[in-house]
Formats: C-alpha cells, structure tokens, sequence
C-alpha cells in the first residue's frame, strides 16, 4: 500500500476530531466518568490525553520521554493530568482548541489516524454512540496497525495466524484458512487491543480472533 501524504491524513484527522468534540457537547455531567474501551480510563481521561496528544510535537515527546525515565505510560499519566479538568466541558473546550493542529510525535503519521478512530471508538461505544468513519482511511489506519509490532503500538502478533477481510473496502491480509470478515473499523479495534461484540465479525477464524480482542 502506498503510504497516504499528509495532505490526506491530516483533514481526515481534523474531521474526525471535530465530529467527536460535537458528540460530545451534550453529553450528560454524570456520564464523562464512564469507563472507556481504554483499561482504567474514563471518557474524561480519553478526550484528555487527546488534548495532550494533539499537542504534542516531535522535540517535546523527546523531552518528555527523558522526565519520564522513558516510561510511556508515566508519559501517558502526566500528560493526562494536565489536560483533565475539573470541569469536563473545559476540557471539551480545550479539545475544540486544538482540532486543526497538526503536531505528531515521533512516528509514523497513520499512527494519527489509528488514534482518531481507536480512541474516538474507545469513547463512543461505553456511552452507546455511533459514527460512519470513513472506510477507505480507517484500512489505512489498519494496515499500518497489521505491520506493526504490538511493542510499538500496533497489532502485528494479534493479526498474526489470521486471514483478515474487511468487507466495506478491499483491504486484506494474511492468508491461511482462519478468514475473519468484519468491518475495517472493527478489524482495527481488535487487533488495537479492544474487545468485539459477537456478531461483529464472521468466518471460520472469527471465534479464535475475538479471544485476541483486548489482549
């Protein structure tokens, strides 16, 4: 797959945090601090770390990861912290600030693509939210996660052993006799850690797959 230039990613970016932030403008006061797709984490702590993610840049991640004794989760921790407010409607706001920034840290840049649909997923599912996220990006986001190493924030080893078809794009991968069709957002979700419904996705390796799920 040819890599996708900037100019692609980042409006697809933009829109998909601009889509969230308007989910969750209404959202009610006692439902902020449901548990999210992400272990440990509220929908508060999400919509914070992508605040914090959002602004973070290549030589500040670098100087980051020294003050954390490069420990991503410690890094994780602290920028949260300092993007959650008190009040969630100001992070909300502070999350409106940053829609159309176009800072990354040191990484691949489909990896913003694999955030805006993992965590905006990781959001929407605990409070019952849907959203059409565009197919053609989210195999995109896939095929980088199905490349990657689970030690680098991919999905490699999940995917591995699996014949993966999404069935709204053309994207597939692996080959072997233990074919799972799903949606390209929900073959993302899985092979990102995250858990599936049961009738998400089909074919003979589709049981063994969902045991992979949110491992």
């Amino acid at each position: 797959m040819t890599p996708a230039p900037s100019s692609v990613i980042w409006p697809v970016v933009h829109r998909e945090r601009l889509a969230l932030a308007d989910d969750l403008e209404s959202l009610a006061p006692g439902h902020w601090e449901t548990p999210s797709l992400c272990p440990g984490w509220s929908v508060h702590d999400v919509l914070a770390h992508l605040v914090d993610s959002a602004k973070t840049t290549r030589l500040g991640f670098i100087r980051r990861m020294f003050a954390a004794g490069f420990n991503f989760d410690q890094d994780n921790a602290v920028g949260l912290a300092r993007e959650r407010c008190a009040d969630p409607a100001r992070t909300l706001a502070g999350f409106r600030t940053v829609l159309t920034r176009t800072s990354t840290p040191p990484a691949a840049l489909p990896t913003r693509l694999v955030e805006a649909f993992v965590h905006g997923e990781d959001i929407r599912r605990p409070l019952g939210l849907r959203s059409d996220y565009p197919a053609a990006h989210v195999a995109t986001a896939l095929e980088y996660q199905v490349r990657t190493s689970t030690k680098m924030g991919g999905g490699k080893e999940r995917a591995a052993g699996f014949r993966l078809v999404a069935t709204d794009t053309g994207f597939e991968h692996g080959s072997g006799d233990l074919m799972v069709r799903g949606p390209a957002i929900s073959l993302l979700l899985a092979v990102s850690g995250r858990p599936l419904a049961v009738d998400e996705v089909s074919g003979p390796g589709a049981a063994a797959f969902a045991t992979h799920a949110g491992s």
